[in-house]
């Protein structure tokens, strides 16, 4: 079967391209998965990833939306006809890592994903909002970040 993934680090991870990832399938994104989970532990939320670069602007993005807290752009391996994520500029490795005092940025990520949704109309006919946590939720960027996908109807249960 076809693996559709949003594999951004992947390089980082010693795992190839994201092309590369999604021609050998679904097996490249566990062992990829593998390692982040002996790195999930191991790199604090100040590692460099791939979404540290983007906001540092090392590297491009087709960003769709920005304000003091939040970037969003467009993914590079899509897994649906919109997909689009959204990150916080400030780092926060993910869900499971997040503190009290990140309660703001965590409404302005879900605030910042409804906005982007609505630009891209997909609140006509709605979206999927996805918040992977970890190596075993398939996480790929320690660098917490909500996909917003649309554009087609969506199927349950999402797989990984």
């Amino acid at each position: 079967s076809k693996a559709t993934v949003s594999v951004l680090n992947c390089r980082e991870r010693g795992a190839g391209s994201p092309l590369t990832m999604l021609r050998r399938g679904a097996g490249a994104v566990r062992r990829a998965a593998a390692v982040g989970a002996r790195r999930w532990h191991a790199v604090g939320p100040e590692g460099p990833t791939i979404f540290g670069k983007i906001l540092r602007g090392e590297l491009p993005a087709d960003k769709v939306y920005e304000d003091d807290e939040v970037l969003a752009f467009h993914d590079i391996a899509p897994a649906a006809p919109v997909h689009i994520l959204v990150i916080p500029k400030r780092c926060v490795a993910g869900v499971s890592r997040a503190a009290p005092e990140d309660k703001a940025l965590l409404g302005a990520l879900v605030l910042a994903a409804q906005r982007v949704a609505a630009q891209a109309g997909l609140d006509r006919t709605g979206y999927r909002l996805v918040v992977n946590d970890g190596p075993h939720g398939c996480q790929t960027v320690d660098h917490l970040h909500i996909h917003v996908l649309g554009g087609k109807q969506l199927t349950w249960p999402p797989g990984c």
